[in-house]
């Protein structure tokens, strides 16, 4: 399996969610819950529509740890939801595809590959970037490894720092600064 790496630059971002955009509302939103709150893309696509519609959190049981987890909807996402939710009933998946399925993770994989290509990123991009993304730059805001393990579930703070690609910039930099 190849391991992917977050979206370093936040023009890059930008980029994604423009191109994103311009396809569809249920394209952008999948990308934005994953940058904004770093679920796994089994979490996200999971999710019904009551699930978010008019909640103050996201609460779910993680499918891979089966452990709760509580993320509050932020201020980007507040009216995406309500917007994308509106007429539609709670019990409804909150993204479908054309055929009225629940979306499925490979075709996420291809719509998020597609617009990473357009927007010309060359880090090796995956559904498990959209939760890498959300680790890297909470950490650059933060630099609070403690916390930021906490909310991925990891065993030590060197998973998270290595998970998010931190460890390897660090270890970059300091040979890039190193000359004899």
């Amino acid at each position: 399996m190849t391991t992917v790496e977050p979206i370093r630059n936040l023009k890059d971002i930008k980029k994604v969610e423009n191109i994103l955009a311009q396809q569809s509302q249920r394209n952008l939103l999948i990308f934005t819950i994953g940058t904004n709150c770093g679920l796994r893309i089994s979490d996200i696509l999971a999710l019904n529509v009551g699930d978010v519609k008019g909640k103050t959190h996201i609460q779910i049981i993680e499918k891979k740890t089966g452990k709760f987890k509580r993320i509050p909807i932020n201020t980007k996402l507040r009216p995406m939801f309500n917007e994308f939710t509106k007429g539609k009933k709670e019990e409804e998946p909150l993204f479908t595809s054309i055929f009225k399925n629940r979306m499925e993770r490979v075709a996420t994989y291809y719509i998020i590959r597609s617009a990473c290509e357009k927007a010309n990123i060359k880090a090796k991009i995956g559904t498990h970037t959209l939760r890498k993304t959300f680790g890297y730059h909470h950490y650059k805001r933060f630099k609070d490894v403690a916390m930021l393990q906490k909310m991925f579930n990891h065993s030590s703070p060197q998973t998270t720092l290595r998970y998010i690609g931190i460890e390897q910039d660090q270890i970059d930099e300091s040979f890039s600064k190193f000359i004899l």
